[in-house]
């Protein structure tokens, strides 16, 4: 796991890095998708990187991202990508890094300049945060608490698929916690607007931290109630119950929609 720690010590060539290109990470071709740069590599491969942030220590040793220009990336040495081409393809604490990364990343970027009164803004607080040069105002990473829920009704779910989403692709409701809110609350809330239900016996699951782009996915299971199928088409194009033998596609189980729909159908797992 990732060590959430102010890095103390100057950089070295020895330390982890990871690399991107705007929001794509970059991988070595000559290398397991797993493995990290060294300070060193990407230097040679890339140059200099035009943001740089800390992100603590793996196993030991320090860990930073870097975002470089696509210029420096060769299709015959490199393979560049979304995040999500990793999910499943790395242990999850190697992809929770690379989370973390990104939305690092995400933060320097959008906050170069004081949203209060347009001043240039610095690193403060040991890192932690871009404070105003003129005002003193300080931003510090944006983290967007969203609920995700698996409605159950006996021995079946409630599964839906999006406007758009390609190969017909089924998961459980999520949506972002409001203001004064709480998750619970937002819980009954999502599944009454976008499918017109109600539900009760809301009971947490597990979190995830989702880096498309900053969420913090709270899972929770809840029961059905009453109420007939009234779909939100700008949220949901198709929704319904669905048993363990009527599975359409479902997220990946490094997803915390997953991990909820296989929970429900393999309890001893």
């Amino acid at each position: 796991m990732l060590e959430f720690a102010t890095i103390t010590r100057a950089a070295a060539p020895e330390d982890h890095c990871l690399v991107f290109v705007k929001r794509d990470a970059v991988l070595s071709l000559q290398q397991p998708p797993a493995t990290f740069w060294t300070r060193a590599q990407a230097s040679q491969e890339f140059g200099p990187p035009a943001v740089e942030v800390a992100l603590g220590y793996w196993q030991g040793s320090p860990v930073y991202a870097l975002q470089v220009s696509d210029e420096g990336v060769d299709p015959m040495r490199h393979i560049q990508g979304s995040l999500f081409t990793l999910l499943g393809r790395i242990p999850d604490a190697v992809f929770s890094v690379y989370g973390r990364a990104l939305q690092m990343l995400a933060w320097r970027n959008d906050h170069r300049y004081c949203g209060r009164c347009g001043s240039v803004t610095a690193l403060a607080d040991g890192g932690r945060a871009m404070a105003c040069s003129a005002c003193a105002h300080s931003c510090y990473p944006r983290l967007s608490p969203c609920v995700i829920v698996a409605v159950t009704h006996g021995d079946s779910l409630l599964l839906a698929a999006a406007p758009g989403r390609r190969g017909n692709f089924y998961s459980t409701l999520a949506g972002f916690v409001e203001p004064g809110e709480s998750a619970e609350e937002a819980v009954i809330r999502e599944v009454k607007e976008e499918v017109g239900v109600t539900v009760g016996n809301v009971r947490y699951f597990s979190s995830q931290p989702w880096p498309f782009p900053g969420q913090l996915m709270l899972g929770y299971y809840a029961d059905y109630v009453s109420g007939e199928f009234k779909l939100d088409p700008v949220e949901i194009a198709d929704a319904g119950w669905y048993t363990k033998d009527s599975l359409p596609p479902v997220p990946p189980p490094a997803s915390i929609a997953g991990q909820l729909i296989g929970q429900f159908f393999n309890p001893s797992l």
